[in-house]
């Protein structure tokens, strides 16, 4: 019996894991009236706990597994031109898929109308989160003042910034820093051994997270806001199942649901984790064994994780429009174009935590002169939404890195088809 569970994927645990985390989330909120064992045993305790050491393992390691890929990718590479391309490759890509979230998102919120019916008058209009940062001030957050403040604080962009500038500077180097690339790939190879450790309780993190949320989760809030959840649900997965296959087939000929099936695992626990930074560790030893080179992934994933957003640009550019019809405020044609412009640039500056899109959505919301305190009505069903979004995340900077490490020639049809043996044995043949 044990030979045959040692056989079971890592994937088929984590999907086992998410259906019975979810059964027994619901069946503690539906069926378990006792305030010990539901609140004081369970949630606040076993499950919390269990939940949050998985999180906190993969936080710990995120910080130098982001920075040492990075450097030890780009001096892989050893060409600062290729490096520059991989970069506005990289970019350009994010910027197609902002696009056509944020398309997506106004064509279903103009066709399904998620506001019209919802009186704002009868329920608390409360919220204290505000981002008041200028666009100059968010380019300089970027750059850090001290480079071991942003280490220890675990700000991800910023740290990406200090390992390409280190990077660059090692292929610049070359062979006079040996000694540096040496301890670099190391260092990385040990961070890559201890992600793989870490993955193998992800089962058992992902159930715990499951069965908390859902055991708490509030469904007489979810109700009156139906309409605007299923909006957002239904972009999310236009952009998941549509965009992202089209893309994927037009510039690397791949088969999507070859891709689905190998990174499903990731989008399950960045489902139930609802943080980009967290799932850093699982995407990038997702995205290598599909075939993607070490240099570009350990340099777009992370990046990803920071910049690209998709789902959270979605969800901002319909809670926009939500909030509008619901207040009867005409939107013409400037402030469309204000909310889809303000939530690229918001969704940029989200950082990659749970719940996060919300505190950049006044961004949003006062780039056409919305009433801020309607954040606190979509605050309290955001949750639920956090978790779809994030998966929608990170399978977007999953598919660009597949697209940049293509037009990279980085990639490797044949892992990622799973015939590389086939391949081997008929060469040998």
């Amino acid at each position: 019996m044990f030979s045959r569970l040692k056989k079971i994927s890592l994937n088929t645990w984590i999907l086992i894991a998410i259906i019975l985390g979810l059964i027994t989330g619901l069946f503690l909120n539906l069926f378990v009236d006792n305030y010990f064992i539901k609140n004081v045993l369970l949630m606040d305790n076993i499950l919390y706990l269990g939940g949050n050491v998985f999180i906190r393992l993969l936080k710990m390691i995120v910080v130098p597994l982001v920075f040492f890929s990075i450097i030890a990718g780009m001096i892989s590479i050893s060409d600062t031109r290729q490096i520059s391309m991989i970069g506005l490759r990289t970019l350009l890509l994010y910027l197609i898929t902002y696009i056509t979230a944020v398309s997506i998102a106004l064509g279903v919120g103009f066709l399904i109308k998620p506001g019209l019916g919802i009186n704002f008058t009868l329920v608390a209009q409360t919220s204290n989160m505000t981002l008041n940062e200028t666009v100059p001030d968010t380019i300089l957050s970027i750059i850090p003042e001290n480079p071991l403040n942003a280490l220890a604080s675990g700000d991800i962009l910023p740290i990406i910034i200090i390992g390409v500038i280190i990077g660059f500077i090692l292929v610049k180097l070359k062979k006079r820093t040996p000694t540096v690339n040496s301890f670099v790939k190391e260092i990385n190879d040990i961070m890559m051994q201890m992600t793989g450790i870490i993955m193998k309780f992800t089962p058992i993190g992902v159930f715990c997270l499951m069965a908390t949320t859902f055991g708490t989760l509030g469904f007489t809030t979810i109700m009156p806001l139906i309409k605007y959840i299923v909006c957002i649900l239904a972009a999310l997965a236009i952009q998941t199942f549509i965009v992202y296959p089209i893309l994927l087939v037009i510039y690397t000929k791949a088969n999507p649901l070859r891709f689905f099936k190998k990174f499903i695992s990731v989008m399950f626990f960045a489902f139930s984790s609802t943080s980009s930074n967290a799932t850093i560790p699982l995407s990038m030893n997702a995205i290598e064994k599909m075939g993607i080179s070490e240099d570009i992934n350990s340099f777009a994933t992370p990046l990803g994780a920071t910049l690209n957003k998709d789902g959270t640009a979605i969800m901002q550019c319909i809670a926009a429009m939500f909030v509008a019809q619901a207040y009867g405020i005409d939107l013409g044609i400037a402030a469309i174009l204000t909310i889809a412009v303000s939530t690229i640039i918001a969704s940029t500056n989200t950082p990659s935590v749970p719940l996060s899109g919300i505190v950049t959505l006044s961004m949003v919301f006062q780039s056409v002169g919305l009433p801020i305190g309607a954040i606190g009505v979509i605050t309290s069903i955001d949750h639920i939404l956090d978790m779809f979004r994030t998966a929608v995340n990170v399978t977007g900077d999953a598919i660009c890195t597949i697209i940049t490490a293509v037009k990279n020639g980085s990639f490797d049809i044949n892992v990622f088809d799973d015939n590389k043996q086939l391949e081997s044995k008929k060469d040998m043949s």
